[in-house]
């Protein structure tokens, strides 16, 4: 990487927390763009210095673009937005679609993320195969984390501003929610 270093983001996705490094030669036209390190997007001798990028981040091929907005002179203001909301807008809304959970399972640091809309289950980026069933209080998604038995318990709230609450069980042990 050069000292044309513009912009770093870090992303919250369910396939895993991604960074994303942007470089912007205002000398030489140059961008490019490198997620979790590898170089996905290159254009050199661009003249025009102002404009946006798209490329995609993850496994599941989430659009993002950085906008590059001139400021005043030769200063530029550099913004991401991913699947075309703001970066804060984005993850305020994602922590309404998913739930994430931070633990350690035999030594080995795991991140599981709920998709509230489909149920799906992610671990550190591997989407994990599930088995729900409806319980008298709600649902229970089962899956199976080494020799860990895992289950998602989805039970109304009771209150309609709170909704559905999700909680993580491993080996019948709550794990706490974190905030990304």
């Amino acid at each position: 990487m050069s000292n044309d270093l513009a912009g770093v983001w870090e992303v919250a996705l369910s396939d895993g927390v991604h960074r994303i490094e942007f470089e912007h030669g205002t000398t030489t036209g140059k961008r490019v763009i490198y997620v979790d390190g590898k170089e996905v997007l290159r254009r050199d001798w661009m003249f025009k210095l102002v404009g946006k990028e798209t490329f995609s981040v993850g496994s599941s091929d989430t659009k993002a673009t950085i906008n590059i907005d001139a400021v005043s002179g030769f200063a530029y203001e550099y913004t991401l937005e991913i699947n075309g909301k703001s970066l804060k807008k984005y993850m305020e809304n994602r922590s309404k679609v998913t739930s994430t959970w931070l633990l350690n399972l035999d030594g080995i640091d795991c991140r599981v993320v709920l998709e509230k809309d489909t149920m799906d289950v992610w671990c550190n980026g591997q989407n994990i195969e599930t088995a729900g069933e409806f319980v008298d209080d709600g649902t229970e998604t089962h899956f199976t984390l080494g020799d860990h038995n895992c289950c998602v318990k989805a039970v109304s709230s009771g209150k309609r501003r709170d909704g559905i609450i999700h909680t993580l069980l491993v080996d019948g042990t709550e794990i706490a929610e974190c905030t990304e």
